[in-house]
C-alpha cells in the first residue's frame, strides 16, 4: 500500500505488533475509521489519534488451544457439583449427570449456547443510581481486595482482627479515593456473629458509602438478606435489575468442583440478575498443573462450568470472567499473589475471557509483604501495571497484604496513587498542538523557556499528572523541613485527612433506617440482640 505523502508523517496511524510465535515484527495499518477524512485530505485526524498501550501474553493459536482443551475437560471428564437442584438443571439441558458421584459432563452445544447468551458488557451503578462502571472493551476499574481476616493496625503496625469501627473507617476512606471506583467487602469484622458477618459487611458498606460493592455470601441463607438490602436501596426489584448495585463473587473449588453454597449463590444471583464474578482459583503445582498453560486450561474449564450454570438459570445474566490464581511456593507452602507468574496467569486468563466475549476480572495488584515496605510497592505496582495494560476490566487487590489476608488502610491510599499512574499510562501519548513543531521550538529558542508559554498553560494539567502528598517529589531540603516523613507516615497522614473530610452518604435517611431495620431483624434471627456501635468513627 502506497501512502500519501502527508500520511507518512502520521506515525500514530501505525500500530506495532510483535508476533509471539516467530518474533518477527510487522506494522499494521489501522486506517479504516479515518478513511473518509484521509480521502478529504484531513491528515490531522490521524495526527490526533492516541494509541492505547497494551500487553498480550498469549498468541491466537495458544489462546484458542487452551479454550479447546478446557472444553474437552468439562465435556469428557466433567466437574463436581455438590448441589442436587443444579445437577438436575444440567441434566435437564442435556448434560451427562452422575448423581452418585456428583459429577456433570457438559456438551459442546451447552457451552456454545451459554456463550451465545452471556453479555459482552454490562454497567454498574452507585447507591444513588449514577453509572460508575461500563464493563466493556478495554475499560479498567480498580476495587480493593476482598475478605481479609486481619487489618494492619495504623498505630502499632501490628496485625490484629478487625472490628466494626475498622470496617466503617475503611468504607469512609474508600469513598474518598478518586481512582478506586468501587468498594469491596474487604474485611470480616470479628465483633459480630459469624452467621451474619457476610450480610453485616454489605449493610455497613451501603450505610456509609456511595460506591457500588463487590461482595459475596458465605451461606445460602445469607444471600436473601443481602438481596433485600439492595432492593431497599433501589426501591424496587425491577429497579435493582435495571441498575445493578453489587457484584457477587462465585468461587469454584480447585480442582473442578462447585460446593453447595457457591453454586446456589450463583443460581440465586442469576435469578435476580445480580452480576457475578466467576473466581476460579487454581494453585499451580498443588491443585493445578505446575505449568502456566495447564493452570489456564483448568481455570478456563472451571469458569466455563460457571458460565453454563448461570446462563441456564437466566440467559443474559451478567458475568465477569475472573479469577484469583496463584502459584504454589513449595519452599514455604504459600500461595504468593505477588509472584510474577501469578500476574501472568491473571493476564492470560483475561485474554481468554475476552476471546470468549466476556468482560474480565482478576485479583491482582496486591502484595505478600507483611508491612507497607518496598516489597509491597513493588508487587502492587507491577500487578496494577500489567493488569491495566492487559485491559482487565475489574482489578481487585488494592490495600491487601500478606497473601490477601490483611488489609492496610495506608497501603490502600498508596495503591490509589499507583492506580492514578496506571490510568495516565493507559491514556498513552497523543499530539496536543505539537505539529507543525517549528513554531513552538522557535518560541523556545527565543524565550529560553516554555514555563509560561500559552502551549504549556493549555496542556500542563492534561498532559502531566500530579500525585497527592503520599508520593514525595520534593527536594531533600523540603523533606527534612517536613519532618523526614517515611512513606508509611505520609500514608497515615493521608488516611487521617481523608477520614476527616468524609461526608455522610446521600442515601435518604428513610432508606438508611430500612437497612438498619433489615439488619437488626436478621441478627435477631440468629440470636444476636444488639449490633456493635459504629458512632463517632
Amino acid at each position: 500500500m502506497k501512502l500519501p505523502q502527508g500520511l507518512k508523517a502520521a506515525n500514530s496511524a501505525l500500530r506495532y505488533r510483535q508476533n509471539p510465535l516467530n518474533r518477527t515484527r510487522q506494522f499494521e495499518y489501522n486506517l479504516f475509521p479515518y478513511f473518509s477524512k484521509i480521502c478529504a485530505g484531513d491528515y490531522q485526524a490521524l495526527l490526533r489519534r492516541r494509541m492505547r498501550p497494551t500487553l498480550r501474553l498469549l498468541d491466537d493459536g495458544l489462546r484458542d488451544q487452551i479454550i479447546s482443551e478446557a472444553r474437552e475437560v468439562v465435556c469428557k471428564l466433567g466437574f463436581e457439583i455438590h448441589n442436587g437442584p443444579v445437577l438436575d438443571l444440567l441434566a435437564g439441558h442435556g448434560a451427562q449427570v452422575d448423581k452418585h458421584n456428583c459429577n456433570a459432563r457438559l456438551t459442546q452445544d451447552l457451552i456454545d449456547r451459554a456463550l451465545s447468551t452471556v453479555p459482552h458488557c454490562f454497567k454498574l451503578y452507585d447507591v444513588l443510581g449514577n453509572e460508575t462502571h461500563d464493563f466493556r472493551g478495554e475499560n479498567v476499574y480498580f476495587t480493593p481486595g476482598s475478605t481479609a481476616l486481619n487489618i494492619l493496625d495504623s498505630r502499632s503496625g501490628e496485625l490484629r482482627r478487625p472490628t466494626t469501627t475498622d470496617y466503617v473507617q475503611y468504607v469512609k476512606l474508600t469513598n474518598g479515593l478518586l481512582h478506586i471506583a468501587s468498594q469491596s467487602t474487604a474485611l470480616i469484622p470479628a465483633d459480630v456473629d459469624d452467621k451474619i458477618s457476610d450480610s453485616y459487611r454489605l449493610y455497613l458498606s451501603l450505610l456509609y458509602g456511595e460506591k457500588p460493592v463487590v461482595t459475596g455470601a458465605f451461606t445460602v441463607a445469607g444471600f436473601e438478606i443481602m438481596k433485600d438490602f439492595q432492593v431497599a436501596v433501589r426501591g424496587s426489584e425491577q429497579a435493582l435489575r435495571s441498575k445493578p448495585l453489587t457484584i457477587f463473587s462465585a468461587c469454584p473449588t480447585a480442582p473442578l468442583k462447585w460446593s453447595d453454597v457457591t453454586s446456589q449463590n450463583l443460581v440465586d444471583c442469576a435469578r435476580w440478575s445480580i452480576p457475578v464474578e466467576l473466581i476460579s482459583m487454581p494453585l499451580s503445582g498443588l491443585v493445578a498443573p505446575v505449568t502456566l498453560v495447564g493452570s489456564l486450561v483448568q481455570q478456563t474449564a472451571e469458569n466455563l462450568s460457571g458460565v453454563v450454570i448461570s446462563q441456564l438459570v437466566n440467559p443474559g445474566h451478567p458475568l465477569l470472567y475472573g479469577g484469583s490464581p496463584a502459584i504454589f511456593d513449595v519452599r514455604f507452602g504459600t500461595t504468593p499473589m505477588g509472584a510474577i507468574e501469578t500476574m501472568m496467569l491473571d493476564c492470560g486468563n483475561s485474554e481468554i475471557g475476552k476471546r470468549l466475549g466476556m468482560p474480565t476480572q482478576s485479583y491482582i495488584a496486591l502484595s505478600d509483604a507483611k508491612q507497607l515496605d518496598a516489597q509491597a510497592g513493588l508487587e502492587a505496582g507491577m500487578g496494577a501495571l500489567v493488569a491495566g495494560l492487559s485491559g482487565i476490566n475489574s482489578i481487585s487487590g488494592p490495600g491487601m497484604l500478606d497473601f490477601e489476608s490483611c488489609l492496610s488502610l495506608e497501603k490502600l491510599v498508596v495503591d490509589n496513587e499507583i492506580c492514578r499512574m496506571v490510568f495516565r499510562l493507559l491514556q498513552g501519548i497523543e499530539p496536543r498542538e505539537d505539529f507543525p513543531a517549528l513554531p513552538l521550538f522557535e518560541e523556545l529558542r527565543r524565550e529560553k523557556s516554555l514555563l509560561i508559554a500559552d502551549h504549556t498553560r493549555r496542556h500542563l494539567r492534561e498532559e502531566i499528572t500530579f500525585p497527592g502528598p503520599v508520593i514525595d517529589r520534593g527536594n531533600r531540603g523540603r523533606w527534612i523541613d517536613g519532618g523526614r516523613l517515611t512513606l508509611r507516615e505520609r500514608a497515615a497522614q493521608e488516611v487521617s485527612r481523608l477520614l476527616e473530610q468524609y461526608t455522610p452518604s446521600r442515601l435518604p435517611e428513610a432508606t438508611k433506617l430500612e437497612l438498619t431495620r433489615l439488619m437488626e431483624s436478621e441478627a435477631r434471627r440468629y440470636g444476636v440482640n444488639a449490633l456493635p456501635s459504629a458512632e463517632n468513627v
